[in-house]
Order: C-alpha cells, then sequence, then structure tokens
C-alpha cells in the first residue's frame, strides 16, 4: 500500500526515534539519563487532582462534549488572561480549548492554506511547524534568528523578500529552543508587520511562566486581534503535558474558521479534565513561584554541565530548557550529543532538529531531578 503524497518529506519525528534508540540502550543495561525532552516530572498541583478525581466519579460527565469546550474552561481561560496577561478574551467568542496545543498547529495549516500558500517559519524553532505545513500543502519560508538579533525576526530583510503567497507567520516567545525574552517594542513590530502584509501572525506561547517573572501575550498590543491568534498551553506551566490541555484565543472569526476544521476531526475533551483545567488556571503566584525554584536550582546544574562541556551560553534565558553554542572542535551538535550519549550515557538534544541555524548548538531540558543532573556530571567527569 503506497502513502499519500502529502507525508513525502514528512520523516518521523525526531524524538520518537532516538526514545526507541535509548530503549534499546537501556535494555542492555545503559541506564541512559535523558535530559533532552521537555517533559515535566512534577506533578500538577494536589488540588487540580483531586478535581479530576471527584468529578470523574459523577455519573453525568462521561459522554462527549462541546467541541467548543466547556463553558467553565472557556471563563477560566479568559479571566487567566485577564490576571496574567492583561489581555480580554470574550469566553463564548475568542477562545477555543484544544486538546493540546500541537494539535492546534495543525488545525490551524489546515483551516487556512491551500497548496501553494506560503508561511513563514523560524530557524531555530519547533519542528511541528514545518510538518503542520507540509502536510497540509503548504510551503515553508524559513526566516533565521540569531543570537546577534537576540534571536528576534530581521523585519526589514523579511520586508525585501517576496511575501505575496504568505498567509501565515509562526513566532514563539520565549522562545523555543534559545530561550530567547520577547519585548513590547517586538511584538508591536509583528503586529504591525502582519496589517502591512495582510498575514495572520500566529503566536506559540506555552513557555511564558517558566523562570520568567513577566508573562507576555502577543494579544496585549492594541489591534493585535485584527491579525494574531495564540496557542497556549497548560503542559509546561501547570505541570499537565500528558493531560491534553490547550487553547487558542483569538477574534471571534478566528475561532469560527479553525472551529469548522477541528470539529470535523474530534469531539471535545473529557469533561473532569476540563473542569481539572479550570482549576489549574486559577492557581496563584504561588504556584508558579514553587515550581520555578525547582526549575531555578535545576539550571544551576545545567549550567554546570555545560560548562564542563566547555560550551557558551547566556545565564539569561527562560523556559525549561538550556540552549548553548557546541565548541569549535565539533562539527555540530549532533557529534557532541552522540559522544556524550555514548560515552556518558546521558542524551540532550542535538540543536540541529530545530533548523539549520541551531547546528552548532545543543539543548538540555530542565526536567529531570538535581541529583539526576549531578549524575550525569559526574558520568560526563568520569
Amino acid at each position: 500500500m503506497r502513502t499519500s503524497k502529502r507525508l513525502e518529506g514528512i520523516g518521523e519525528y525526531y524524538f520518537s526515534q532516538k526514545l526507541r534508540e535509548i530503549e534499546e540502550l537501556n535494555k542492555v543495561g545503559k541506564h541512559i539519563i535523558n535530559l533532552g525532552i521537555g517533559s515535566p516530572d512534577l506533578p500538577p498541583h494536589p488540588e487540580v487532582i483531586k478535581t479530576l478525581q471527584d468529578e470523574s466519579a459523577k455519573t453525568n460527565v462521561h459522554a462527549y462534549q462541546s467541541y467548543k469546550g466547556s463553558a467553565i474552561l472557556r471563563k477560566a481561560i479568559s479571566e487567566w488572561y485577564r490576571k496574567w496577561y492583561r489581555v480580554e478574551l470574550d469566553g463564548d467568542s475568542e477562545i477555543l480549548p484544544l486538546i493540546g496545543s500541537k494539535e492546534g498547529i495543525m488545525h490551524i495549516c489546515m483551516t487556512y492554506l491551500d497548496k501553494g500558500d506560503a508561511v513563514l517559519v523560524p530557524n531555530p524553532g519547533y519542528p511541528t511547524y514545518r510538518s503542520a505545513v507540509k502536510l497540509a500543502g503548504g510551503k515553508c519560508i524559513e526566516y533565521k534568528l540569531r543570537d546577534k538579533n537576540n534571536y528576534h525576526p530581521d523585519f526589514e530583510k523579511l520586508s525585501k523578500s517576496k511575501l505575496k503567497k504568505v498567509k501565515l507567520m509562526f513566532v514563539n516567545y520565549p522562545q523555543m529552543p534559545t530561550g530567547q525574552l520577547s519585548t513590547t517594542v517586538l511584538f508591536e513590530k509583528l503586529v504591525a508587520f502582519g496589517k502591512k502584509h495582510n498575514i495572520l501572525i500566529v503566536h506559540d506561547n506555552p513557555y511564558s511562566f517558566i523562570l520568567n517573572e513577566q508573562p507576555q501575550s502577543l494579544l496585549s498590543v492594541e489591534g493585535a486581534k485584527d491579525c494574531v491568534i495564540e496557542l497556549n498551553s497548560l503542559s509546561k506551566s501547570h505541570n499537565m503535558a500528558g493531560w491534553r490541555v490547550g487553547m487558542l484565543c483569538g477574534a471571534k472569526e478566528r475561532i469560527e474558521e479553525v472551529l469548522r476544521f477541528k470539529s470535523n476531526m474530534d469531539s471535545g475533551m473529557f469533561l473532569p479534565a476540563q473542569l481539572a483545567a479550570a482549576k489549574a488556571l486559577s492557581l496563584g503566584k504561588e504556584w508558579h513561584d514553587e515550581v520555578n525554584t525547582i526549575y531555578r536550582a535545576r539550571r544551576e546544574k545545567v549550567f554546570e554541565l555545560l560548562e564542563l562541556l566547555n560550551c557558551k551560553f547566556s545565564k539569561e534565558q527562560v523556559g525549561m530548557f538550556v540552549w548553548a553554542r557546541v565548541p569549535a572542535s565539533y562539527k555540530d551538535g549532533y557529534v557532541l550529543s552522540d559522544e556524550v550519549l555514548y560515552k556518558s550515557n546521558v542524551f540532550i538534544t542535538p540543536g540541529g532538529i530545530f533548523g539549520s541555524a541551531g547546528d552548532k548548538y545543543i539543548r538540555v531540558s530542565l526536567c529531570a531531578p538535581v541529583e539526576k543532573f549531578e549524575e550525569a556530571i559526574q558520568r560526563i567527569k568520569n
């Protein structure tokens, strides 16, 4: 049986392949320490788990749910955006709960792209942007993000390129994998760029609470709803990655357009999970402070590990990873990653999986206990 043409050029996700390799190494007794994937190892707040347990025990919550999500969850998202981002969203019309924000990337591409339409994608950036664009029949136009430019787009260069067929632009701040923060000026430039060139700016915003004292939303810019939709998630901010709870926020028209596609692809998520997510969104600053205290201690150990490898990095990064340039003696991050894996039984991510601009870099996840980082450091020393 032949696969469809849309799968041509779409390979298996890197981490899917690498996890299989790590599994085989573990089977022969290697006991790999995985510092590659950003899957929170900490649990959600106890009250969130209790809400899920209590609601799941009820007899009337197991049916299909609304495609638009529970009104309780949409209200909680609206209040969360108002409290943390100072953004007003109508819970009835400007919010669409998602089964994880990753599906939202695909929904957006399928909603707006026809064959031949172009999309601006960051390099380095989340590989799913490229895959989703290709699967939807679109064409990726990469824009490079460089350290010397604080990993911000070069708008002057972009404006001089051919943008006639560009319909979407993916952006992501705090940026993954580089950990670079946004600025108000950058967000204002993005909105102005989208309006000027009639491009829908898709802001992927899952990392704004990790080691960051001032969470920002692109929708906070005046007039942003005219050309911006924003994806967000509870995966990182509330340790709920496996729960698959995300959201799409934007103008009423954009929500209705995406819903036309989404409603043909899935049904609403399990109601108790939505109610537990609403509980998570009501948590105060003390929750984020507690989580960030743990991540801060881990980050210090990652700095120590990277110094041991003679990598160069900024200590001003935010998010749940640390991005670092490999020593000049290594061809690229893949070589260093494999050397550390096969000689020390420690896995760190090569930056090249995020695009060619990441070839000379590696990325280390903060999603492991301090003890694991200490053990990894000792293994590398040995």
